[in-house]
């Protein structure tokens, strides 16, 4: 099963084009649950469509996640790319 990055805010990040183009994403985080796939550059980059998954979650507390992979069906990212469907158990 694959998570898709249904939206995504982060306009500065070179994944976004319309939508997440990475292949896939990691969600972590120190304080908040967020996109740490992100990268700022002055380019664009990746897939040629906005069909972005999420690869792997770091955050063990979210009700989301299943050995490390998320199990939502779609997630959406804001725009300090912070994960917006992350749940705390």
């Amino acid at each position: 099963m694959s998570t898709l990055v249904q939206t995504c805010s982060t306009t500065a990040c070179a994944f976004n084009n319309g939508g997440c183009t990475a292949l896939a994403i990691t969600v972590g985080g120190a304080e908040k649950a967020s996109c740490v796939t992100f990268v700022e550059l002055d380019a664009r980059a990746a897939l040629s469509s906005p069909n972005g998954q999420v690869g792997s979650c770091k955050r063990l507390e979210c009700v989301h996640n299943s050995d490390l992979l998320c199990t939502a069906g779609a997630i959406t990212v804001g725009d300090t790319a912070d994960c917006l469907s992350y749940e705390a158990r």
